[in-house]
């Protein structure tokens, strides 16, 4: 990279103290009101909420044909999206079954026999914003990345467990690791306990609630973290008959808080039954969402510099920008780090050539990842899956002319799993 011409100076690219004064997306609140059979409810709803006949959700319908995690609002600065969680009976706006739609304003949600209206209002204040662009070791200007720290630097000063959410690649791990730093658990050890290779080691098992891997795993991270952090990685992989195991640790009284992570859809997990209630309740207290780098694109260059030496900064130019500005990035900032650290060892050329095609016919086909030996096992099991769901989703849509209800049918998934791999993967 050290050939490519002069990048950034001081004042194409500030420092943490010159963030630039970008307009803030507001988000309108929303006032939802509805009568079930215990009365009048109004309630609120600032980011999102999940809807149910289950005492553990914010918004709480009393009706029998109303799924205890039926459908979740969230609020995005396009408008406020309603997402079916495989309910029994079905998710209506204004009288069409939805997947997963916007809510037109004040558009009449049905779940079960009960009407929802929904009311925007958008005198919200703007959102908190962290006053520079690096929290720990995360760095980032762009306001998700700053609402992002402005909740962790919250977030961080308490005990409760966080269940961090998030695409494969956007960091989760070292998001976990920066709340510890700031915690009151600091002083104790951080010790990472990945759910998806305990799945793995508890295959075949005839009593997975009681496996060696499993009792020695789990009381070998207390031991080691006590007076510290536990951090549950992948925890949606974890096997239903463990669960239960795993809740009881986490309601005895102890000096050990847990942060857990996932890339699934807990609440459709546990509509289908493959995720306990009470165990979702239990670490999702504090839900924080990791955005994806699309969505984070201004950050592309702290990114870049991050992942660089010092003497290989000036490789850095805005074509380069604009260029990786284009690519999808489905592996996020792993993918990012992949790249650059192919750009040092190849040039830039090169590493460009080896990043998967952006859009268009061009890109009906990428290579198989690569099986390296220098990796953690779940990175390239992660890279594997993302090129499965990818090019598996893209083959059976091809087969099925676009129509998303016959490729789910033929995929033998729910449509509403679809629906979520089309978007993940740009399809």
């Amino acid at each position: 990279m050290g050939a490519e011409p002069k990048g950034f100076d001081a004042e194409t690219l500030p420092h943490a103290s010159r963030i630039p004064k970008t307009a803030k997306v507001l988000l309108p609140r929303v006032h939802v009101s509805w009568t079930d059979a215990q009365g009048a409810h109004d309630l609120r709803v600032d980011k999102s909420a999940i809807i149910g006949s289950s005492p553990s959700v914010p918004l709480r319908i009393e009706d029998p044909l109303v799924s205890r995690l039926h459908a979740e609002l969230t609020i995005q600065p396009t408008g406020v999206w309603l997402r079916d969680l495989a309910s029994k009976n079905g998710t209506f706006i204004e009288g069409v079954r939805v997947i997963e739609a916007l809510v037109p304003p004040g558009g009449r949600v049905r779940v079960g026999a009960t009407i929802l209206q929904l009311v925007e209002s958008w005198d919200a204040s703007p959102p908190e914003l962290w006053p520079t662009e690096q929290f720990g070791p995360l760095v980032g200007r762009s306001q998700p990345m700053r609402e992002l720290f402005a909740r962790l630097s919250r977030v961080a000063s308490t005990t409760t467990p966080v269940l961090l959410l998030g695409e494969t690649g956007t960091g989760k791990e070292l998001v976990a690791r920066t709340i510890h730093a700031r915690s009151p658990s600091s002083a104790g050890a951080f010790v990472p306990l990945d759910c998806a290779a305990l799945s793995l080691s508890l295959e075949g098992a005839s009593d997975p609630r009681h496996h060696p891997s499993l009792q020695s795993g789990v009381i070998s991270a207390l031991e080691g973290a006590r007076g510290g952090t536990i951090f549950l990685d992948e925890i949606g992989d974890l096997p239903l008959a463990v669960q239960p195991s795993l809740l009881r640790i986490l309601e005895q009284p102890g000096n050990v808080r847990f942060v857990a992570a996932t890339q699934r859809d807990l609440p459709r997990l546990v509509s289908e039954g493959a995720f306990r209630e009470d165990l979702y309740f239990r670490i999702a207290v504090l839900p924080i969402t990791v955005p994806p780098l699309r969505d984070r694109l201004e950050d592309l260059p702290l990114l870049a510099l991050a992942f660089l030496p010092p003497e290989e900064h000036a490789a850095v130019t805005p074509a380069l920008l604009e260029s990786l500005r284009a690519r999808p990035w489905r592996g996020n900032i792993r993918e990012l780090r992949n790249f650059v650290e192919r750009a040092l060892a190849f040039g830039t050329d090169e590493a460009l050539d080896l990043l998967p095609p952006s859009e268009g016919p061009s890109a009906s086909r990428t290579a198989l990842p690569r099986v390296t030996y220098d990796e953690p096992f779940k990175v390239v099991r992660d890279r594997w899956v993302v090129h499965l769901e990818r090019e598996y989703m893209r083959g059976v849509l091809a087969r099925t002319g676009g129509n998303v209800s016959a490729a789910a049918e033929a995929a033998g998934l729910d449509r509403a799993y679809v629906y979520r791999l089309i978007r993940k993967h740009g399809l």
